[in-house]
């Protein structure tokens, strides 16, 4: 089996997986999405994982 460190030199590697599901686990809060760069953000971002991941 080659090294997958090997195969990186060559080789773009795309990881997709369930990270949105593995966020939700946490039970984050509005203020956890929004930290100091969407602190004034007018609309709600509680739920959109694509900002964390």
């Amino acid at each position: 089996m080659k090294d997958i460190r090997n195969i990186l030199k060559n080789r773009i590697l795309i990881l997709d997986g369930a990270m949105g599901t593995m966020i939700q686990e946490f039970q984050l809060d509005e203020d956890d999405y929004r930290g100091e760069k969407f602190s004034n953000y007018e609309s709600s971002l509680k739920g959109n994982n694509d900002l964390l991941s």
